[in-house]
């Protein structure tokens, strides 16, 4: 009797933790948050937190992954391709909670699965580096030496001339006067797709030649701010296979790359945006030599038929395998310049202006000139970075 009632005890304790268990269940996946495939139907998404601090817990996502499971729609959720991804975000999560609340400032970066990237905080120096080390090049055209360049002048490039190289496509005696290194690439004026590889291709050329240690692309509407500039390169030895920038787009651009008359190879790769400007080191700009070099560089362009800073990013990812780290201290006219705070100004390596969405887009910052005496802001940076500048007013409150 004894035995008998002891079975039945045991069957009802087991009834009981297997009712928890799936009352238990049904209540997390009630809050389980959704997932989706991305738009391009590459990719899991997840997501971000249930509370402060809070990440769900990644077992149904696993098992789904796993599975290759589909996904609930409907929701705007940040993307998750690995389960390194997934436990990136849950350490960042944790962290910026602990910190005061998840606000990401402009120098947070998104986490795109094992691809490298730059955080709020600079690495550590690896090798002392001096504005002679660096050759930056600016890509300009002659209609915009008044209006665009004569400002880059009067701003950052007055504090680094010897380390700033303007690649023009006409001569002028006025610009030559205010500024020693300008170079102009005899190539078209036209913004085509040629005329932009042709200006990059003599610029690649003419840092190979001057023996600097970092070659650095800007467009001639990019604020450099050069101290960053220094300190993000230092953290870096130009001798390894470095390429760091900002892309423009959300994934891999896809292209066709031309084998022969009648054969075609898709390629699919990350590229560094040119209007937020990149780096590269001198030993992978080396290694870029044969597909770069002389006419070399025109050739592989058309071998892809994209523009300049794509085939830049063509023959580092694609041919030699290299990949881009990823940096947010970068910024273009392609984003919203008004969510770069100003208290994260100093921070920044680039800045840009032009117009998004149809209105002006700029830094949006109270400074030492109104927005109609200084329409890009970049006098009222550069006031802001470096007041002992003799035209910036005193005692102004940004």
């Amino acid at each position: 009797m004894l035995k008998s009632c002891g079975q039945k005890l045991l069957l009802s304790l087991v009834g009981s933790m297997l009712t928890c268990f799936l009352v238990l269940m049904v209540d997390q996946q009630k809050g389980q948050p959704g997932l989706r495939f991305g738009s391009d139907g590459a990719g899991l998404l997840l997501q971000s937190f249930e509370g402060p601090g809070r990440v769900a817990a990644p077992g149904s996502l696993l098992r789904t992954l796993s599975r290759g499971g589909s996904a609930a729609a409907g929701q705007r959720l940040p993307e998750v391709k690995s389960f390194t991804d997934y436990f990136s975000k849950l350490s960042r999560s944790k962290r910026e909670a602990g910190m005061g609340g998840g606000g990401g400032s402009s120098s947070s970066l998104s986490s795109s699965g094992d691809r490298p990237e730059e955080g709020k905080r600079l690495r550590p120096p690896v090798e002392d580096l001096a504005p002679q080390d660096v050759f930056i090049a600016v890509k300009t055209t002659k209609k915009f030496h008044k209006a665009r360049l004569e400002l880059l002048l009067d701003t950052w490039i007055s504090r680094n001339r010897g380390m700033t190289f303007i690649f023009t496509d006409g001569e002028d005696e006025e610009l030559k006067k205010r500024t020693a290194n300008v170079i102009n690439t005899n190539c078209s004026a036209a913004h085509s797709r040629q005329a932009l590889s042709c200006k990059m291709a003599v610029e690649y050329d003419k840092f190979i030649e001057s023996g600097r240690k970092w070659f650095c692309h800007v467009d001639d509407d990019n604020y450099v701010n050069v101290q960053m500039l220094l300190k993000l390169l230092s953290s870096y030895p130009h001798t390894q296979d470095i390429y760091i920038g900002k892309p423009s787009l959300d994934r891999p651009i896809q292209a066709t790359e031309r084998i022969s008359e009648n054969k075609m190879h898709p390629v699919h790769f990350w590229f560094a945006t040119g209007g937020a400007g990149f780096c590269i080191s001198r030993g992978l700009a080396l290694k870029m030599s044969p597909w770069a070099s002389g006419g070399h560089f025109m050739s592989t362009a058309e071998k892809i038929r994209l523009p300049d800073d794509c085939t830049i990013g063509y023959i580092i990812e694609s041919v030699l395998g290299v990949k881009l780290i990823r940096s947010n201290l970068f910024h273009s006219h392609l984003e919203n310049l008004h969510q770069v705070a100003k208290s994260e100004i100093h921070n920044q390596v680039t800045l840009s202006y032009g117009m998004f969405e149809n209105k002006r887009n700029s830094i949006h910052m109270k400074g030492a000139f109104s927005v109609e005496e200084d329409p890009s802001r970049f006098r009222s940076i550069h006031c802001l970075l470096h007041p002992d500048t003799p035209w910036c007013p005193l005692n102004v409150v940004y």
